[in-house]
């Protein structure tokens, strides 16, 4: 509550001097009482809507965190009671669960920042941004940064697509979409401190092969329907799926979200969504189709050098579709890509994922160890910090953010701005990586071992048992590629 009073009352003492301003020049005749009065009115609004916006997030995110609280408790006091532990560990481990919730309440309270952050090598440059690897000065932790410019999001109405975004990295619990660590803004920027998968995008993989072999692609195909599928259950529609969206290092997909009237890439998108007809779950698998045949044919199926001519080619798809006789693609991947670039109301996938892996294409494929499989490609990764399997981008020595602190939109940039209102996030992970002051005080307290430990009783097999567990593949990622961070 404290910090919704505080937040609130920042808003005081401007509006106490512009009203008092407006009074003394109304007195002098210095001033048009109307025109003052309108522009005091429609600020007034956009505060009020903005603190009543950030109240209602206020609460709803206490109540969340209690409530995730509770079932962190719950979900551990299951896990105790199934395992063999003594109630000496019991306790322990339920102290230390404690600490840990303590932990986290008061990493809530830190406001993180970009200066909290070592910036790095950039990885990826868009319309709306960049993404570049940093490390946390605190803890050396290695992640990638996604920095949005709020200016851009206004301009070209992103604003619901980029709150979509971080809203379902930070609802969704999956090995195939990239773990959200935390989130935050300033003035002029949203941020996403995300896991870095150093193994690299599938559009660089695609510019250094050209094609891939119908194994491989089946593989990333694969993945990326698991990683559609948990997008479409949590009620999320990707609509502008790219192959710049899912790593092919770490078996993971990104959900950045558009529509080709703001990004200016229509390769992927489904002719419904470029009619502006209305659109379902459908369309992210025409997307899939257009990935697959760029996989396997080495350009998307409707490319052109011009988007509107690529725009176009996608609404008559009926006459464009075709597979080049090079490309000597298989019956069953035909069927599959032409099950999917098809009308709405036809395609494969409408009643399900499940439509799509009973796919005849898909035979052999063991949807739930796939990621235990062996990968199509093994990147080479030397160390935390390697880039090699990204695009190279070229820094410029003093980026320049005027650009987004001129013209009309900048009157609504605000870390208070109602359109951003709530875009803070920390994930309950990160409490084990950073460090607050206090925390590390917390910990030296108990310097007695604790075994059996919270980390072993949530895998999926007991901490000692070696000998029956079994080990990843030869070659899969969780074995060849460095821990996550």
């Amino acid at each position: 509550m404290d910090s919704a009073r505080s937040w609130l009352h920042k808003f005081q003492p401007r509006d106490r001097l512009r009203s008092n301003t407006r009074r003394r020049d109304s007195m002098d005749g210095t001033e048009d009482d109307s025109i003052s009065e309108e522009e005091a009115s429609n600020m007034t609004k956009q505060k009020v809507a903005a603190a009543k916006k950030y109240i209602e997030n206020h609460y709803k995110e206490q109540m969340k965190n209690l409530q995730e609280r509770r079932e962190r408790r719950i979900l551990l006091e299951k896990k105790l009671a199934d395992a063999d532990v003594s109630e000496e560990d019991q306790n322990n481990l339920i102290k230390f669960l404690e600490k840990k919730e303590t932990e986290y309440m008061r990493l809530q309270r830190h406001k993180m920042g970009v200066d909290d952050f070592e910036l790095l090598t950039m990885i990826g440059k868009g319309a709306f941004g960049e993404v570049r690897i940093c490390r946390e000065k605190t803890t050396g932790n290695v992640y990638a940064m996604k920095k949005l410019k709020k200016s851009e999001m206004l301009r070209r109405g992103q604003v619901e697509h980029v709150k979509a975004e971080r809203n379902l990295l930070a609802e969704v619990d999956s090995n195939c979409i990239v773990k959200l660590y935390c989130s935050f803004q300033d003035d002029e920027f949203l941020y996403l401190i995300m896991e870095y998968l150093p193994g690299g995008d599938m559009m660089t993989l695609l510019m250094r092969k050209d094609t891939l072999n119908e194994d491989e692609a089946r593989f990333y195909v694969a993945e990326t329907v698991l990683a559609i599928e948990s997008i479409h259950k949590h009620n999320y529609v990707h609509s502008t799926l790219e192959d710049t969206d899912f790593s092919t290092g770490d078996n993971a997909s990104g959900s950045s979200t558009g529509a080709y009237s703001t990004v200016g890439t229509p390769d992927y998108i489904a002719p419904e969504v470029l009619l502006k007809k209305g659109y379902a779950l459908e369309c992210d698998w025409w997307s899939l189709g257009a990935i697959m045949f760029e996989m396997l044919v080495g350009y998307p199926p409707f490319y052109s050098d011009d988007p509107m001519s690529t725009c176009r080619k996608i609404v008559n798809w009926k006459m464009h579709l075709k597979f080049p006789e090079e490309a000597r693609l298989s019956l069953e991947a035909k069927d599959l890509i032409s099950k999917l670039l098809c009308n709405v109301n036809q395609r494969l996938g409408s009643k399900g994922a499940d439509e799509i892996k009973a796919h005849i294409w898909f035979r052999g494929i063991d949807w739930d160890r796939i990621y235990q499989m062996e990968a199509a490609f093994i990147p080479e990764v030397n160390d935390e910090l390697d880039t090699q399997n990204f695009e190279k981008f070229e820094e410029s020595e003093h980026q320049s953010h005027s650009s987004s602190r001129s013209g009309p939109w900048r009157r609504m940039l605000s870390s208070k701005d109602i359109n951003f209102v709530g875009y803070t996030y920390k994930n309950f992970e990160i409490v084990n990586d950073y460090q607050v002051p206090g925390m590390a005080e917390l910990k030296k307290k108990s310097t007695k071992p604790k075994r059996p430990t919270i980390k072993s009783l949530f895998e999926e097999g007991p901490e000692t048992d070696t000998e029956t567990s079994e080990p990843p593949a030869n070659g899969s990622y969780s074995s060849r590629l460095p821990p996550k961070v």
